[in-house]
């Protein structure tokens, strides 16, 4: 039986996040099963040994085609589980002139190809016969490959291979095009519109989703809530658009901070934010407070022209944070609802950075469970 293969959720996400920088995707809408199905159905229309899905990297993707790596994000076939994750220049094989050219490409013999690169059949232990390969496109831009490797019944590719698998390619194109379409519109609904991070009312469903997990694993989390301080100033010497702007660099210093996959970053209204850490000690979140605390205290806002006829107004020393750091450990009594239990913590995070601001402003303030070791 063929096996179908893909990267991870975490890493696959990566690959599939264009055009709209900031929109992380969501698990909502199963991206390595989309892709396994691209390959089954190419498996289907040009049944073949072996095949892949390469996409270019939109984070490393440079604005000249060959300068950039090609990653394997979907394979089939012996051995293709390992090639799962490898990059390939865009200078290289086959897939560099299909993904350069923007053309489709057909390969009787490889061993008269000059394009052919030699060093996956090596590394794989493989021999290939015939390829044919065509690129996938998302709107007007090539972004990567679909390669198909060895006709199944022993005989070389043909022109009319190529065709079928041309017009497979613009099933592929809408497939993933769809699946990134269905994605955001549903990140659009869980985000603040002006920073990117989460909005106050995901931040509450996830919140319930924490401590409703906390309760199994019977592991403790931590909850962060972040006061701007001076945040007034700016907006009364220079403006309301000056104060969005530094409201969108905070964001940018908390997501460059927090950058595990199971932490909730969130805008909980004007300039407050909150911050959920699963499975994390009151210790390990106090660390992060500090660097949360001391990169926004030392952060020059506005550095740069940040918009039409706004020059750079170089605030430093203005800004600064005071944040509330609360403890939760799941409690005992079960019969306790969990929306107590998150009505409480949230008040005891507010407090603490309440506490902050009244004694001195930027600095972090700790609420721990009483009775757990603190």
């Amino acid at each position: 039986m063929i096996q179908f293969h893909s990267l991870e959720i975490p890493q696959l996400e990566r690959f599939l996040e264009r055009h709209k920088s900031g929109l992380a995707l969501g698990s909502e809408v199963d991206l390595d099963l989309v892709l396994r199905e691209v390959l089954q159905k190419a498996y289907e229309f040009v049944p073949s040994e072996s095949g892949s899905i390469l996409l270019d990297d939109p984070i490393r993707k440079m604005a000249s085609r060959k300068d950039n790596e090609l990653v394997f994000i979907a394979t089939f076939g012996d051995s293709s589980r390992e090639l799962i994750g490898q990059r390939l220049s865009a200078m290289h094989g086959i897939v560099g002139q299909v993904y350069q050219t923007g053309t489709p490409y057909l390969s009787p013999d490889v061993d008269t190809d000059e394009h052919f690169y030699k060093a996956i059949d090596t590394q794989l232990g493989h021999k290939t016969h015939s390829v044919v390969a065509v690129p996938i496109y998302i709107g007007k831009h090539v972004c990567g490959v679909l390669e198909l490797i060895n006709r199944l019944d022993g005989k070389t590719f043909t022109h009319r291979d190529m065709t079928l698998l041309e017009i497979f390619a613009g099933y592929t194109s809408f497939t993933i095009q769809n699946a990134l379409d269905a994605k955001r519109a549903h990140e659009l609904a869980k985000k603040d519109d002006l920073t990117g991070l989460y909005n106050d009312r995901w931040f509450n469903v996830r919140l319930t989703e924490t401590l409703a997990i906390a309760r199994q694993t019977r592991r403790e989390a931590v909850l962060i809530f972040m006061d701007l301080d001076q945040f007034k100033l700016i907006n009364d010497c220079h403006g309301h658009l000056a104060g969005s702007q530094v409201l969108r660099e905070v964001g940018f210093i908390l997501k460059r901070i927090i950058q595990r996959g199971d932490a909730t970053v969130a805008r909980y209204g004007g300039d407050e934010f909150v911050m959920i850490l699963p499975e994390t000690t009151i210790e390990e979140g106090l660390k992060i407070c500090e660097e949360i605390r001391r990169s926004i205290a030392d952060n020059t806002f506005l550095s740069r022209e940040w918009g039409y006829h706004m020059p750079p107004l170089h605030l430093g020393g203005i800004i600064s944070a005071s944040i509330g750091l609360a403890q939760h450990i799941p409690h005992p009594d079960l019969r306790t609802s969990i929306d107590m239990e998150k009505n409480e913590l949230v008040k005891r995070a507010d407090a603490a950075m309440y506490r902050a601001k009244s004694q001195g402003k930027n600095q972090v303030v700790v609420d721990t469970v009483i009775g757990a070791g603190k």
